[in-house]
């Protein structure tokens, strides 16, 4: 199963700065703190809205990743 650092190639499980890295690439939205589009993206709360619009948001929940 693909995981949020393979599908958006961000590097991050090579440097292991993001938090989701290695166990919750599948569930990243999930997880504070995550490093997406070079930002820190804060509490579930806080992210989810651009989360929902994310393309491996989209392809997880729609099992086409």
């Amino acid at each position: 199963m693909l995981k949020c650092w393979e599908f958006k190639k961000c590097g991050k499980d090579v440097t292991g700065d993001c938090p989701a890295y290695p166990s919750s690439g599948r569930i990243c939205w999930l997880v504070a703190g995550t490093l997406c589009g070079g930002k820190v993206q804060g509490t579930f709360a806080q992210k989810m809205h651009n989360c929902m619009e994310c393309d491996f948001y989209k392809a997880v929940n729609t099992k086409t990743a």
